[in-house]
């Protein structure tokens, strides 16, 4: 084939996902090189998945040199918990769990709404602890610049102050994806190897790859309740009297506190159909499914500047 001719359009797809890979990889590299302890975050989500897949490509055949961390607000769906336990302990992982429960229990957090309000804002501070108590100086996420305009100002390395905090007018620039990773003693380091790529690219890479995922991502059957979108019914979210629970073919776009986080109606049981249903998508999966992001314009960033990832 010339130069000048066309690729077919799975192929460039291909290719263009193994060059998302291998940047992804270069900086899982640079920063494990240059910074003494990372840790990665894994929520079970398929950001979280497909970035694990990733640090794993980045030292094999030696495993991954550092721990995860999962930031576990109590109020998970159990098909994630059920995943992330099975996923970590098959690839030989080291998992650390901070606990939002226990940091409620021993005073660190006080809890808002009672036992049944929303923990995401209790992260910040389990995340925080977790962080100082293992001396981490680096925590690589899978955030991406498309989800959520807070999140599209991060640089690939974003800087915290000794108070886990963020500022987005003091971040170092990146050209030409050179990354300067120096930092002062107590600063930390979020890193972003997923910055560049798009919820298309995670899932065309997750069925490039055949990467397991939790069940709630692809359509099933499950007892819901509409409020500021579809909620699932739990021990921790039930109707109102003025709320009708039925049950609905729904999936996830999206994992975390399920008192907050919405499923779409949807008939995907395939990667393929899932894909699909992606394409033809005109909202963000956080701006349709985490009620949180739509508390106020500015949600996402307030929390980060309080040392949310």
């Amino acid at each position: 084939m010339s130069t000048t001719e066309t690729l077919p359009a799975h192929i460039s797809r291909v290719e263009e996902l193994r060059a998302l890979e291998a940047e992804s990889v270069h900086i899982i590299r640079e920063v494990v090189a240059e910074l003494e302890r990372p840790v990665l975050l894994f929520s079970a989500g398929k950001d979280s998945i497909v970035l694990l897949r990733l640090a794993e490509k980045a030292f094999r055949p030696s495993p991954v040199p550092f721990p995860i961390l999962h930031v576990d607000t109590g109020h998970n769906f159990p098909e994630v918990i059920e995943f992330r336990d099975r996923r970590l302990a098959e690839g030989g992982h080291r998992l650390i769990v901070g606990s939002v429960q226990e940091a409620i229990d021993s005073g660190r957090s006080t809890e808002i709404g009672g036992s049944s309000g929303s923990r995401n804002r209790l992260q910040t501070r389990t995340l925080l602890d977790a962080l100082d108590a293992g001396r981490f100086d680096a925590a690589f996420g899978g955030a991406r610049r498309d989800e959520e305009r807070a999140r599209a100002k991060e640089r690939v390395l974003s800087f915290r102050d000794e108070f886990g905090q963020w500022d987005p007018r003091a971040q170092r620039p990146e050209p030409w994806s050179l990354y300067n990773g120096r930092i002062r003693r107590g600063e930390q380091v979020r890193v972003f190897p997923l910055s560049n790529w798009t919820e298309l690219d995670i899932w065309r890479y997750i069925e490039l790859e055949e990467l397991d995922l939790p069940s709630i991502y692809f359509a099933h059957e499950r007892e819901v309740f509409e409020r500021d979108g579809i909620l699932a019914t739990s021990e921790f979210t039930q109707a109102a009297e003025h709320e009708a629970a039925k049950t609905e073919w729904v999936r996830y776009r999206t994992v975390g506190d399920l008192t907050i986080t919405g499923a779409v109606r949807s008939t995907a049981t395939e990667i393929s159909q899932v894909i699909e249903e992606i394409s033809a998508a005109v909202v963000s999966e956080r701006g349709e499914t985490r009620a949180d992001d739509r508390t106020s314009e500015a949600a996402m960033e307030d929390r980060k500047r309080e040392g949310y990832f």
